[in-house]
């Protein structure tokens, strides 16, 4: 952005605008490109790759997303939530894959794709309620149409324990999803988008829920590992 655009966006004079982003420059947070204008810079990455919900549950996940991919050759997603958005903390994807709006570090709404469905259907009832209660027609997949479509297919995704839904725009995609847990809590969800030609015959669905149980399982071997024995320490 240029500073004019970084002093609307964020509200603030430009002579405030322009102290803060040299400050932001000066440590590394922004990079001030030739033609002037800011973008984000390498200390933001830096950051952002200690958050244990981002870079420790990718690497304890990714061995198991390649295994995916390499079967799919499709759109690998891993994302966890934050509060009423599921936030993308590693997408795998391959060049001739179907078009998608994805980027790692982006936000999806939790309504409106397979992997926001399973996030939603294991959070607080508040967070469901008010997914419910503000939910407008048009947001969703094709199969939810209404408040009422949501909170039923919610139930569905816990009963079956995965995701299953299709859009027809702007391309037509399905997408199955399944939870990913550390211990009894669902931390994280994983899920394939690809193409919906095809796709109720490629096997995609054991695969995801495949896949999501052997990063749980790799999740509950790190956390026992990271625990004191508790033997040990009785004695």
């Amino acid at each position: 952005m240029t500073l004019a655009e970084l002093a609307q966006r964020s509200g603030t004079p430009r002579s405030s605008a322009l102290r803060l982003a040299r400050s932001l420059v000066h440590v590394g947070a922004l990079e001030r490109l030739a033609d002037g204008r800011y973008v984000v810079g390498l200390r933001l990455l830096e950051t952002a790759s200690l958050a244990p919900r981002g870079h420790g549950l990718r690497s304890v996940a990714m061995p198991c997303m390649e295994d995916l991919f390499h079967v799919t050759r499709q759109h690998v997603l891993l994302a966890v939530r934050e509060q009423h958005e599921a936030v993308l903390v590693e997408r795998l994807s391959a060049l001739d894959a179907s078009p998608v709006h994805y980027r790692v570090g982006g936000r999806l709404p939790l309504t409106s794709t397979g992997i926001g469905l399973v996030l939603l259907a294991f959070a607080p009832a508040a967070v469901q309620d008010h997914a419910i209660t503000t939910y407008e027609p048009g947001e969703g997949h094709d199969d939810i149409c209404t408040p009422a479509d949501l909170r039923r297919t919610l139930a569905e995704v816990r009963r079956g324990d995965h995701a299953f839904g299709r859009q027809s725009h702007p391309w037509r995609l399905t997408t199955v999803a399944a939870p990913v847990r550390d211990g009894n809590d669902v931390v994280a969800a994983l899920s394939v988008v690809a193409p919906s030609t095809g796709f109720a015959d490629a096997g995609y669905g054991p695969a995801v829920r495949a896949t999501a149980l052997a990063i749980s399982r790799r999740l509950e071997e790190d956390g026992r590992r990271a625990r004191p024995d508790d033997a040990h320490n009785a004695r």
